[in-house]
């Protein structure tokens, strides 16, 4: 590729206005027509592994995606469909095991996603709508205990949500509305009930209560707007 440039998106021969169609070799291997890549390309590391493999239409990313490590290890895995995301989606350590798989539709995330971690644990599930948040989401902590669980509506927290620390414990609970807290919640220190109070529209309101780490009462007041 070294005698092709690239102008306004389309690649030509040096010294010539008309955009280049032929074939390409080096560590980038495939087929250029009208200026364009154009069907299955092949790009290659320095050791000759293979780094890269894509497809592409009229010169935009259509089909199956690849990429890979210097170990040819599968790295990364996805699709396209008229230069967007668009099918399956998954990511994969380097000694191949899942480090994430989801699906994409006309470019943004859609359904089901999941994650782990290096170890195999499960760090997160949840649903895409449209690119966005949507429906129910669980986490977990590093040693697998539950770390969280709740639903998103348009991105935002919205209904029950409760949150646990690694050993299990729980940490807190409470409601959302439209990501702010709303109602009846619950603060846990160690497994010890810390505070308990109300919220409107993300600020303490009304009668609240706290408690030292012994268990005894620390303050019981009421809020007005956040402010007591």
């Amino acid at each position: 590729m070294d005698d092709l440039v690239e102008r306004e998106g389309l690649l030509y021969k040096k010294f010539t206005d008309v955009p280049y169609t032929g074939m390409i070799t080096g560590k980038s291997q495939g087929s250029i027509k009208n200026g364009n890549w154009d069907g299955t390309v092949v790009t290659y590391h320095e050791n000759g592994q293979l780094l890269m493999k894509e497809n592409y239409k009229d010169g935009k990313l259509n089909g199956n995606w690849a990429t890979y490590d210097e170990n040819g290890q599968l790295w990364l895995k996805q699709s396209y469909k008229n230069g967007e995301l668009d099918g399956n989606w998954a990511t994969y350590d380097e000694n191949g095991k899942l480090g994430g798989k989801g699906n994409y539709k006309n470019g943004k995330k859609e359904g089901a996603w999941v994650r782990y971690r290096k170890n195999g644990q499960l760090e997160y599930k949840g649903n895409y709508k449209n690119g966005i948040r949507e429906g129910a989401w669980v986490g977990y902590h590093v040693n697998g205990q539950l770390g969280y669980k709740g639903n998103y509506k348009d991105a935002e927290r919205d209904g029950d949500w409760v949150q646990y620390d690694e050993n299990g414990r729980l940490w807190w609970k409470g409601n959302f509305k439209t990501g702010k807290e709303e109602g009846a919640w619950v603060y846990y220190h160690n497994g010890q009930l810390e505070s308990k109070g109300n919220f409107e529209h993300g600020k303490r309101e009304g009668h609240w209560v706290f408690y030292w780490s012994s268990g005894e009462l620390s303050y019981k007041g009421n809020y007005e707007n956040g402010f007591r």
